[in-house]
């Protein structure tokens, strides 16, 4: 019996707490809206991804200080030759090559003697081609840029060079590079940071007897490629962390969103009210959440009708247990008011035919609410079927069938494949349709038991000549307490639990019974058992 359809709030469910919500929703969703929730995981896994894309700006950090470098030993080299070339010139020409050079190379170029003192300088001629910026004049994004180029200088560690400050004209020895240049007679460059925090080369190469060059460039191109490169790795990354921030809350949205509709209906059905709600089964869905979805509706309705199932059993039972009681009642009853004998003998008798009622009732009972739990811890082992039907018509032979039944059983002609079962259980099911074949047999009737095999089944028939089975009827004939009995029976003989207790057995092994008509016959039933062949 499927459930009643729940109304669409129900179905829904809402990703925030609602007050209209019942108790249990709303508790689901306050427990959902903090840290249990898998949204903001989604998220801190895609954005720590794209922080191991943001550790590029460190690696321009790293690549600005190679050009630097790179730079540096350049100016080196430069201040070298500028030396030499100073040198093969003659003084009267040597001034307007020192222009050219320093016009050509953007540099400052300065000739300090031995004792540290300016003897030539290009500013002083005229050339302005050295001025460091102010950065207090400089607009906002330049502000904004050099802000940023000390956030990462101080995350990455990097080497913070000495601010550059201009030496006094006859305070060259202040200068580093010169000091070396003098010791070590060769060239020599050093990096310094301007005041916009970009980078000053300096560099002293030794001039003969007259002193040493000293070249000073204030290299913005450096800091210009790099802050340009950063701007377009943070585009890239701007874009690509929002739409990682996109895509994970559609992914959380996909995910979380079918996640929390499918355990609020868990919960109502835990709580009793699974008639009211509905699991969806979202169709849509072709994934491992659609699959869940439909697993859980199903395994929802197969509990309704589990409970319906046993609802429906407690109320046949009750009514089952009440005939006996209440003819068992009135007998007790009467026994105190009769005093004829005779009529006690036979109040005393149906006492007796009662409590056997009862008796065999409670037995049938017991063993089909056992049954399917025994089945399920039941080890199965290769059956011969043949063997089994042939000795239970011999037993039952033995002890008599009345009426001049016969019972025949027809083996086939050759040795058929054994089928995976429980012997004892097996044998029920088979005794449960003899009998039922039996009663329902006329006087001097054949009951004939046979094997085939038919698409990869093993099938047993048990035919009887008796009135058969109505079609609309055959379904109904293996639900428990339903019993039809043949004419002339007494009324209280079978419990109606046989078909629904061969029916549980044979379905546990993975089989199926049904009933059918005759066709070689006007009257007459065939049961039929299908059970799976051993697979070798």
């Amino acid at each position: 019996m499927a459930p009643a359809i729940a109304s669409p709030k129900n179905n829904e469910g809402a990703d925030e707490p609602d007050r209209a919500m019942p108790p249990e929703d709303r508790d689901l969703s306050l427990r959902w809206s903090g840290r249990v929730s898998l949204t903001p995981r989604i998220l801190a896994v895609n954005i720590f991804a794209l922080a191991m894309l943001a550790g590029g700006f460190f690696y321009l950090d790293s690549y600005r200080a190679r050009i630097v470098d790179n730079r540096t030993m350049q100016a080196a080299r430069e201040a070298g030759l500028i030396a030499q070339a100073a040198a093969m010139t003659p003084p009267r020409d040597r001034t307007a090559l020192m222009l050219r050079m320093a016009e050509a190379a953007n540099l400052r170029i300065r000739i300090y003697d031995h004792a540290g003192r300016v003897t030539f300088d290009t500013r002083a001629l005229g050339l302005r081609n050295f001025v460091l910026r102010d950065p207090d004049k400089d607009p906002w994004n330049q502000s904004a840029a050099r802000f940023l180029d000390a956030i990462i200088d101080t995350v990455a560690g990097a080497d913070r060079a000495p601010q550059f400050r201009e030496r006094a004209p006859d305070k060259g020895l202040d200068w580093p590079d010169l000091q070396a240049a003098f010791q070590k007679g060769t060239p020599v460059a050093s990096v310094w940071r301007a005041p916009d925090r970009t980078p000053v080369i300096t560099a002293a190469a030794p001039f003969g007897p007259e002193g040493a060059v000293f070249t000073t460039v204030n290299a913005r191109t450096i800091t210009q490629f790099v802050r340009v490169e950063r701007f377009r790795l943070g585009v890239v990354l701007a874009v690509t962390l929002g739409l990682s921030i996109f895509l994970s809350l559609f992914l959380a949205r996909t995910i979380v969103r079918p996640l929390r509709r499918l355990a609020r209906a868990a919960v109502r059905v835990r709580l009793g009210r699974a008639r009211e709600v509905v699991v969806p089964r979202l169709p849509e869905r072709r994934d491992e959440i659609g699959h869940l979805a439909r697993s859980l509706s199903d395994m929802s309705q197969a509990l309704r009708a589990r409970i319906d199932a046993t609802e429906a059993f407690a109320a046949d039972l009750a009514h089952e247990l009440k005939n006996p009681l209440a003819s068992l009642r009135s007998a007790v009853d009467s026994l105190t008011s009769v005093r004829d004998p005779n009529l006690q003998a036979q109040l005393l008798a149906v006492v007796r035919e009662d409590v056997h009622r009862l008796d065999r009732l409670i037995s049938d009972i017991s063993e089909a609410s056992r049954v399917e739990a025994q089945l399920s811890r039941a080890k199965f082992e290769p059956i011969d079927l043949t063997a089994m039907l042939d000795g239970l018509v011999a037993q039952r032979a033995q002890r008599g069938l009345g009426r001049d039944v016969r019972l025949r059983f027809d083996p086939p002609p050759g040795p058929l494949p054994h089928v995976m079962g429980e012997g004892m259980r097996l044998e029920r099911v088979f005794e449960n349709l003899i009998d039922n074949a039996i009663s329902f047999s006329p006087d001097g009737g054949l009951v004939a038991l046979s094997l085939g095999i038919d698409d990869g089944m093993i099938e047993a028939r048990v035919e009887d000549e008796g009135p058969g089975v109505p079609e609309d009827a055959r379904e109904a004939i293996f639900r428990r307490f339903h019993s039809v009995r043949p004419d002339g029976e007494a009324f209280g003989q079978h419990s109606g639990l046989g078909l629904a207790i061969a029916r549980t057995i044979v379905e546990g092994h993975q089989g199926s019974i049904g009933v059918e008509s005759r066709e070689d016959r006007m009257r007459g039933a065939r049961f039929v058992v299908r059970l799976p062949l051993v697979q070798r």
